[in-house]
């Protein structure tokens, strides 16, 4: 009986392999019967991203494409016919297409909308037209083009942006595969307002790149964050790993004489130094090691409010030298130097600031003026709103509040905590001087806007040239930051333009871009116009009674008078003052003796 199961079974097994080989020989002649392709499998809808507005920055939308499945195909000529109004195609074109293709299946046309998709279904069930395949996609659609494209990045084989840093929220990976829409801070009108005048900017000083913020420093909301080169989402595969960097959260730089705004208050706030503190530029900072530092000029005795208004490198770095090494890190890392910001940029730099176990013999000098540290846009921005906001830190985000796919729940993204840094009165007093350096003949006076009180520091930084280690002689970077309007800002501005052609400095061609940005967006932001008041300077830097002439009915004779004397003049409503140059006055026009007369414009030219 076991014997007989036992052939049984064999020649079963014979026979199957007989078979097997049958078929493995037809197929090897005659190949792989073709198979009609599977439908997609739709993904569920990703969130889209918005402005501060509700203007849409990226959506998800459904496609279909509309392919032939040649075997099943029944009646060519009368389902050309069906076809031809949906797609909007000639049934001739319809026909060639097929003919053209050896393959049993082709596509007859991809991307069509859901609506038409929709129609074609229900012509074929109708119809019961079989071989014509209707295949659903979805696909990510950047409406703004180029606008703001390294904030919101782009959805492909490898995400970037806001797109990789919210994925899970957008794509509902955190909520049951219900995609949540995420709202920027970004409001698409001064965003564009940013990019139009960084394009022009980056063009007329043949610069490599520029980048431009503007935040909200009560808030911490980044109204507009610009980048160039940049590039279209839509079209991701044909751009550069350049044009996709988001600059000012991943670029790391040494930032010049902007940095003093912070360096000068550290000092200030840590009593290292106070507002009657004076330090001898002559030109010159001479070390026990390494280059000496040198300023542009001569600058004679400055104040703290002297080192901002005439960007005096020597000054800074004498009044380093009255603060520690340890209080001095420890000072900068709480304006947030050496951290990231928290904005909601994926990869964000630390910047660069050594501990100060490492600095040389001239570390801290020249970190107080920008040089030995390299810092982000963000963490300038950032650091700004502590002088904005008396004192308190606030760190910038460039995410409002994420919003459910059913538009019930609202939750606002939290932005790292807020915290106070400087004492208010620090805080104030670095106000007015840059209020001071935004006055006509100041460094910053390019900056200046018409009926509004604003507070300005330019800078122009040396990059270190990555073959020989040194700095470049060639490769700079021209920068300058804003706080407007300067007695209460609600507005702060950072632009930085990378190595420009030609002109290299922040106060020439930095400066005239920040003021440009200003007189777009005030308006539109609602900050008010009109004779705002100056920022109150503390009575230390009041000038001594009968040094300053005054200036009633005559000119006086202001020969041999410093800038510092001179300041109060451009506080005055009646005359036009503008001061040229440094050091102390040698001509002035019209001469001493003319009569005063309202509307008047007063030159003087120091030396």
């Amino acid at each position: 009986m076991f014997k007989r199961r036992f052939i049984i079974l064999f020649c079963l097994l014979a026979a199957f392999s007989v078979y097997l080989m049958i078929r493995f020989a037809i197929l090897m002649i005659n190949g792989v019967p073709p198979s009609a392709p599977r439908q997609t499998v739709i993904q569920p809808d990703r969130g889209s991203i918005k402005d501060r507005n509700g203007r849409v920055l990226a959506i998800q939308i459904r496609y279909a494409d509309v392919g032939v499945w040649k075997p099943d195909i029944v009646n060519l000529d009368s389902i050309t016919n069906d076809l031809s109004d949906i797609l909007d195609m000639t049934p001739s074109d319809i026909r060639a297409i097929i003919d053209a293709s050896r393959a049993p299946f082709v596509y007859l046309k991809k991307r069509i909308d859901a609506a038409e998709a929709r129609q074609l279904s229900a012509l074929l069930t109708e119809k019961k037209i079989k071989g014509i395949l209707v295949q659903p996609i979805v696909g990510r659609v950047y409406p703004e083009g180029n606008l703001a494209s390294q904030i919101i990045g782009f959805v492909g084989n490898k995400n970037e942006g806001i797109e990789l840093a919210f994925n899970g929220i957008l794509d509902g990976v955190d909520n049951e595969g219900k995609g949540s829409n995420v709202i920027l801070t970004i409001d698409t009108y001064i965003q564009h307002i940013l990019e139009e005048i960084s394009r022009r900017t980056m063009e007329e000083n043949g610069a490599e790149a520029v980048m431009f913020v503007a935040m909200d420093p009560r808030t911490g909301d980044i109204l507009g964050s610009a980048s160039l080169p940049d590039f279209d989402p839509n079209n991701f595969n044909a751009s550069s790993a350049s044009a996709r960097m988001n600059r000012p959260a991943l670029l790391a730089f040494e930032p010049g004489s902007t940095f003093k705004v912070f360096s000068i208050a550290a000092l200030l706030d840590s009593n290292a130094v106070s507002e009657n503190s004076s330090f001898m530029c002559s030109g010159g900072y001479t070390l026990i090691k390494g280059e000496p530092i040198t300023c542009l000029s001569n600058h004679g005795r400055v104040t703290p409010r002297e080192i901002i208004i005439n960007s005096c490198n020597v000054g800074a770095a004498f009044a380093s030298d009255n603060i520690s090494r340890d209080s001095f890190d420890k000072m900068l890392r709480d304006f947030g130097f050496g951290s990231r910001t928290g904005a909601g940029v994926q990869g964000e730099s630390f910047g660069i600031f050594a501990r100060n176990v490492n600095w040389s013999d001239r570390s801290k000098q020249t970190i107080a003026f920008g040089q030995e540290i390299s810092v982000s846009a963000y963490q300038i921005i950032q650091a700004a709103s502590i002088i904005a906001n008396d004192g308190v830190l606030v760190p910038p985000r460039l995410v409002q509040k994420i919003i459910s796919a059913d538009g019930r729940t609202v939750t606002d993204w939290k932005n790292g905590e807020r915290r106070r840094v400087i004492k208010a009165e620090t805080a104030r007093i670095m106000r007015s001087y840059m209020t001071d350096t935004a006055m006509r003949g100041a460094m910053g006076w390019r900056a200046g806007v018409q009926d509004i009180s604003l507070g300005v520091k330019t800078g122009t930084s040396q990059i270190v040239d990555p073959v020989t280690k040194r700095y470049s002689e060639t490769d700079f970077i021209a920068s300058c930051v804003a706080l407007l309007p300067a007695e209460n800002p609600s507005l702060v501005l950072y632009l930085a333009i990378i190595k420009p052609k030609g002109i290299i400095y922040g106060a020439r061609i930095a400066a005239p871009a920040i003021r440009e940005a200003a007189e777009a967006l005030i308006d539109y932001i609602g900050i008010p116009r009109g004779r705002n008041p100056q920022v109150n300077h503390p009575p230390a830097v009041n000038i001594p009674a009968g040094r300053l002439p005054a200036l009633q009915t005559r000119v006086p004779d202001y020969t041999g008078l410093s800038k510092r004397v001179l300041l109060p003049l451009l506080l005055r409503d009646d005359v036009t003052v503008e001061i040229r140059g440094d050091g102390w006055v040698r001509r002035q026009n019209p001469p001493a003796g003319t009569p005063v007369t309202r509307g008047m414009s007063i030159v003087l030219e120091l030396e």
